[in-house]
């Protein structure tokens, strides 16, 4: 980390109020905190109760705890197929490794085993076995297996609600890039949503349906929502950040993510294990500081990482969650507020084969470009070039394309630097064409606002708002694009297009606390256009 950066947050450590990680013993979570379900099964009644916690804790994402409900229910009724079942579908994780697609499959097996009475709950154990059948296909293979089983299980049982709610979420999961499943998906969870509005997976999938550009704002009502079904499920406090995000409602985002962090730490406490989601929370909360001007609160955040105990992540996998983070959050940091030399400063937290390193060379080298070193920006560009090497040997295709795009990102920068701003801009179109919008911290900046930067550094203007502009069409209130709109429009003598911009970045950073020189000059600009 870098001096700066590194003296703020130490003095933040040490003077600043830490995240709430205090919470209220909950012997028990009830209806009132995980939502209303009920899924009723053949096993013996006794169980109930428990099968009902455990799919309300599978809407919420909270895998392992839904997996102890699920084995505390077979503990108790060995002959209980659905259990297995249960267990089987808390394989269907963030993440589809070997080991949970093989335990997925094995549970189906050992349900059918127990031949359930009912034709609905067979239904259920061929619909999942589905799923599980074949490891080697890909992940939409499978949900497409699963699909059109659970679309026979329906027309066999329409009345089973619970039947269209994990189709739903299939539908949504197996997602392509016309949203035909994902509308799809909305239809049958609107329905449900006036029939079982605290039902914690209808709320819940409906976030997941509507998270897309266009189409967030249908995902309010679901999104102020879920919270108050579920208060007890970390996952389910912060998913309306996704709906909040997308709108650019900072406050509501940050208010989300804050309950998010306060339950993740309090899931020790509740028997949730869900310690892990606080980073997933954290991502949030700290672009959603740097958007509304409390980049103060932002640095508190990483320095509050930095002090965590260690924990595994959120997705299951080996990966530490604390070293991303630091990575994620510190990149994201000073590249959001354009302090360049800090950036080209960053230290490597991560070794050289680890996907999260491009992060940290990719802010380095956009830094230096910015700056006209360039020779510190090839430099940063070889390393990253090594790292997708390594990657693709390591045969992780996913990494291995995010290294990519990042690597058009610098190559962009260097090539302005060098004057070759037709190659420049052509590299960034391409990235733009799959610009969804921003609203994490994965210290990524999108294409339209680097273009339009890059237009404002070749006095085009014109051009420079229509690139600030479409990116404020997905990334709603951003604060860069905001500024950048701004200025654009002022340079290009429109000033009263300037001044909207600018009224617009002062309310959206009203509630905090900045220095940012973008606030002064927009402040100053409207009162020069208030005296004329």
């Amino acid at each position: 980390m870098n001096l700066h950066l590194a003296l703020l947050i130490s003095s933040m450590v040490l003077a600043a109020p830490q995240l709430s990680h205090e919470g209220h013993h909950h012997d028990e979570l009830t209806d009132q905190q995980l939502g209303t379900v009920h899924f009723p099964v053949s096993c013996v009644p006794s169980v109930q109760n428990d099968f009902d916690r455990g799919i309300a804790l599978l809407h919420s994402f909270a895998f392992e705890t839904a997996e102890q409900a699920f084995r505390q229910v077979l503990a108790e009724d060995p002959h209980c197929a659905m259990a297995h079942w249960g267990i089987a579908k808390s394989m269907w994780r963030w993440s589809f490794d070997k080991p949970h697609l093989e335990k997925g499959a094995e549970e189906v097996k050992a349900g059918e085993r127990l031949h359930p009475p009912t034709g609905r709950e067979r239904g259920y154990l061929t619909a999942l076995g589905q799923f599980f059948a074949h490891p080697k296909d890909d992940q939409y293979q499978r949900g497409e297996a699963f699909n059109r089983a659970m679309e026979q299980l329906i027309h066999e049982n329409p009345e089973d609600h619970e039947a269209e709610i994990f189709y739903a979420w299939s539908l949504i999961d197996t997602d392509d890039d016309t949203h035909a499943n994902r509308k799809k998906a909305a239809a049958i969870l609107e329905k449900l949503f006036i029939l079982e509005p605290n039902h914690p997976g209808v709320t819940h999938y409906l976030i997941h349906a509507y998270d897309t550009p266009g189409m967030a704002e249908l995902g309010l009502p679901a999104a102020r929502r879920y919270a108050k079904i579920a208060p007890a499920a970390p996952h389910a406090l912060h998913m309306p950040s996704h709906i909040f995000a997308r709108l650019g409602l900072w406050q509501e985002d940050i208010d989300s993510n804050l309950a998010s962090i306060a339950a993740s730490r309090n899931a020790s406490v509740t028997h949730m294990g869900d310690e892990g989601h606080q980073y997933h929370a954290m991502e949030y909360l700290v672009y959603a500081y740097l958007q509304s001007g409390r980049e103060n609160e932002a640095a508190q955040v990483i320095a509050e990482v930095q002090t965590l105990p260690k924990m595994k992540n959120m997705y299951d996998t080996d990966s530490d969650p604390n070293v991303s983070a630091q990575v994620e959050y510190s990149a994201s940091y000073v590249t959001e507020l354009h302090r360049w030399k800090d950036a080209v400063a960053l230290p490597m937290l991560t070794a050289d084969d680890d996907g999260d390193s491009s992060l940290t060379y990719k802010a380095r080298a956009i830094a230096a470009a910015r700056l006209g070193d360039l020779q510190t920006a090839k430099l940063n560009l070889r390393a990253l070039d090594d790292l997708h090497a390594k990657l693709l040997k390591k045969k992780v295709r996913g990494p291995a394309n995010a290294v990519d795009q990042d690597h058009r990102a610098i190559l962009a920068w260097i090539d302005h630097a060098e004057s070759k701003n037709d190659e420049a801009l052509e590299l960034l179109q391409e990235l733009a064409r799959n610009d969804g919008g921003l609203f994490a911290t994965d210290g990524d900046i999108p294409a339209h606002e680097m273009m339009g930067d890059m237009l404002l550094d070749m006095n085009r203007p014109e051009q420079a708002l229509l690139e600030y502009e479409s990116e404020l069409k997905v990334s709603p209130n951003r604060f860069n694009s905001l500024y950048g709109a701004g200025h654009a429009a002022e340079v290009g003598n429109h000033p009263a297009k300037a001044a909207a911009y600018y009224r617009q970045l002062l309310t959206v950073c009203a509630g905090g606390s900045s220095s940012r020189f973008e606030l002064a000059h927009a402040q100053e600009f409207l009162s020069t256009v208030a005296q004329q």
